[in-house]
């Protein structure tokens, strides 16, 4: 599944347009890495994505087309949220 299009389906980003910007500024990583919004996203993989002053990083459970509001949360596990300084952010 596509970076962008999972990230609006597990609704850590409410809408694909908003995914695929934040992927397009490098500040989503898979599994440490830089990665596009057509990046491919598989179930074990860890996505770490800047939210401003926040990292949040989970670990992907389950892949869907679709989901409700109620189920989105269990495509993903939290692994970590920390703030971060501004001289840490992502280059």
């Amino acid at each position: 599944m596509r970076l962008d299009k999972y990230l609006k389906v597990s609704r850590l980003i409410k809408r694909r347009t908003v995914a695929k910007d934040v992927s397009e500024q490098g500040r989503v990583l898979i599994n440490g890495r830089e990665s596009k919004p057509s990046s491919t996203v598989k179930v074990g993989d860890e996505i770490t994505v800047q939210f401003g002053q926040k990292l949040v990083t989970v670990r992907v459970e389950r892949l869907a087309e679709t989901t409700r509001k109620e189920e989105a949360a269990t495509m993903y596990t939290l692994v970590k949220e920390e703030s971060i300084a501004k001289d840490n952010l992502f280059e």
